[in-house]
């Protein structure tokens, strides 16, 4: 292995003659502008940046893009593929060429480094890194311009930070470069690396292997993702075939376990593998979009459980399946749906429903996982009160108003417009916000039960209108048509918690005439009992901060036998959050209570009360964004609790809180 150091400049002018490529087991470029701002400011201050390492390959293999626009296209020396180091190299590349998307800005007085915005745009004494970066532009015309916007630093400090800034094309980078070693070899040590300090999840480090063992996949899952893209199922992207390969040849869910026994696969293993993939998905599609109704994958609330019957589709014999055997494999999606089976370990699940889908009756083992045989899902006012958007039943009410025939108001768009158009399925307040007042909540005031898959536009026009005013211009069918109760005595604020409870009946009873529409006549003869365990119990998130403190997070837990009420700092629930993303488990005190935040497969995991809440990063960070948007005054908080819970915990979805 050779040691070297270049200077940043020297390695960004190789990026752009092509110089330095990627291998294909290079992952997307991910970071966010925030990151490259720290990057920037780590150079400027002369902080440790991390060696990158190289390989020199004897033959050149399959390689992608970085994520810049390249400044050359030919090269005079022969490249070097980058293993570790992308994430910086294309940041820096993109910060000097001024590249859209990092558009990083400088405060000399408070030597601070951040993306550009709307106030850095209208402050004249930010100035782009980009452009002191540039050589045709002189330090003496830079800190005259500051000068006049009203830089108030001595000429001889000015031009030092402007020149430390300007300098930044000279520090100096680490360099390893690995030479004499297969592409496999390469495979083996970009997985160890990149492993080791936890950037990379399993499914990353599964697309590594795929990428040496069988080398063209990336470009295969791209083609494939092209294809349903065009039909409208984006999220069929190479994250999810990748997921889905690994899942079929490997015949489970994804772990430290799966690179391992993915270099041990075969040619034949891999190609019967992808094919099984693309025959499992040219049948279950066309199933979804016909009889479910389903004709785009963004509104489908987990792309995963969709993996079970892509293998069970795509091992199916090569004969017509019947109509009883489609609807009863959807009857699993609605059932597997509400029951949010998907909600958190992800991968353990998945190892147990690929299991299934490869049984003699692959349906019936699907459905002992999901304990159907013990009584009749149904759905009931209660299963749907204090739901709101995120909770799996949102998808069954955009369902069911699809197939009552429901349309936007006055615009008559359906509720689900096909792909075609580009068109945003959207959801606003049937009794608008400004229209009620502070007798209710944001969590009736959200209910499920309180929303209509309406445009923008509609809603404008609706305005802060109760819905004794606008409901006049409507008519019942149109209304109908969304399960909304047509009796006038419901339409205004007195009469909110009535309207909540009339629809909600509508649509339990819409919801439930779906499903049974779907459900095998051998399930009949079971007793009906609730859809979910969940039916009945709620959480409810309440943020009382303030300009200057991120304030406390406030939980409501109630349910049959539950009343609970807990506080925790809003800093450390980030804290401990951002800690997990980043791989490291940590803990939060809630209500006096010291407990863990822990990282399990790909899921946050944190006991709160009465529940184990479990989320993605992503969806614990969207909910935090939610609480941040409706936030409360601190005086508004209440008591406060200090009670910890004290007995066993039951799973809950973060996506089911309000």
């Amino acid at each position: 292995m050779e040691r070297t150091e270049r200077s940043v400049r020297e390695i960004l002018d190789q990026v752009s003659r092509r110089e330095i490529m990627l291998p294909e087991l290079q992952r997307d470029y991910v970071w966010k502008p925030t990151q490259v701002a720290k990057l920037v400011d780590s150079l400027y201050r002369g902080y440790p940046s991390g060696a990158l390492l190289f390989w020199e390959a004897q033959e050149a293999p399959v390689t992608r893009e970085l994520a810049i626009t390249p400044t050359s296209s030919r090269y005079f020396r022969a490249p070097l593929y980058l293993l570790d180091g992308q994430q910086r190299l294309t940041s820096l590349h993109r910060v000097f060429t001024g590249h859209p998307q990092a558009q990083i800005v400088f405060h000399l007085e408070q030597e601070r480094f951040q993306n550009q915005s709307a106030a850095t745009r209208a402050d004249p004494k930010w100035i782009a890194v980009a452009e002191i970066l540039r050589p045709e532009v002189g330090l003496l015309s830079l800190a005259s311009r500051l000068r006049k916007a009203g830089v108030t630093l001595d000429d001889i400090e000015i031009e030092r930070r402007l020149l430390r800034v300007k300098q930044l094309g000279e520090r100096p980078f680490h360099m390893e470069v690995l030479s004499g070693f297969s592409y496999d070899e390469i495979a083996e040590i970009f997985v160890r690396v990149n492993s080791g300090g936890r950037h990379l999840g399993t499914l990353d480090l599964a697309m590594a292997t795929l990428s040496a063992r069988w080398p063209g996949v990336l470009e295969k899952l791209q083609k494939e993702a092209d294809h349903w893209r065009r039909k409208g199922y984006v999220d069929i992207d190479p994250n999810f075939l990748s997921r889905a390969l690994a899942g079929v040849v490997l015949g489970r869910g994804l772990s430290a376990w799966s690179h391992g026994q993915l270099v041990k696969a075969t040619d034949e293993e891999l190609q019967g593998g992808w094919e099984t993939v693309q025959r499992g998905l040219r049948r279950l599609i066309p199933l979804l979009a016909s009889d479910l109704g389903v004709n785009r994958s963004d509104v489908l609330p987990s792309m995963a459980a969709l993996i079970p019957l892509v293998v069970l589709l795509g091992e199916w014999p090569d004969k017509r399946m019947s109509k009883g055997t489609g609807n009863a494999i959807l009857y699993w999606l609605l059932v597997a749906t509400i029951r949010a089976r998907y909600s958190g370990s992800t991968d353990t699940r998945l190892s147990q429903d690929i299991r299934a889908a490869r049984q003699p009756d692959p349906i019936k083992a699907l459905y002992k996982n999901l304990d159907v045989f013990q009584s009749r899902p149904q759905i009931t006012p209660q299963s749907l009160a204090g739901r709101t958007r995120e909770s799996p039943y949102f998808f069954l009410s955009l369902l069911v108003a699809q197939r009552a025939g429901g349309t936007d108001w006055w615009h008559g768009i359906r509720v689900m417009p096909g792909f075609e158009g580009q068109h945003k399925i959207e959801h606003h307040h049937i009794h608008p916000v400004a229209s009620l007042d502070e007798r209710f909540d944001k969590a009736e005031i959200n209910d499920l039960a309180n929303l209509a898959f309406i445009s923008a536009r509609a809603n404008k026009k609706i305005s802060d209108r109760s819905p004794a005013d606008y409901f006049t211009e409507l008519t019942e069918a149109e209304l109908r048509a969304h399960f909304i109760p047509t009796d006038e005595g419901l339409r205004t604020a007195d009469a909110f918690p009535g309207f909540l409870a009339a629809r909600r009946q509508l649509l339990a009873d819409a919801m439930t005439e779906l499903l049974d529409s779907f459900r095998p006549e051998w399930l009949d003869r079971l007793p009906e009992a609730p859809a979910s365990t969940m039916d009945g119990q709620t959480l409810t998130l309440t943020l009382h901060s303030s300009a200057w403190d991120a304030g406390q997070m406030v939980f409501t837990a109630t349910g049959a036998g539950i009343s609970w009420r807990g506080v925790a700092s809003m800093a450390e629930l980030e804290r401990a959050v951002a800690d997990a993303v980043a791989g490291i488990d940590g803990d939060v005190e809630i209500s006096g209570e010291s407990v863990p935040v822990q990282v399990v497969e790909d899921a946050i995991e944190i006991p709160i009360g009465p529940y184990l809440v479990t989320g993605t990063a992503e969806e614990w960070l969207q909910v935090f964004e939610r609480e941040r948007s409706s936030a409360r005054p601190p005086s508004m908080s209440g008591p406060q609790l200090d009670k910890p819970w004290i007995g066993e915990r039951a799973r809950y979805p973060i996506t089911s809180t309000d």
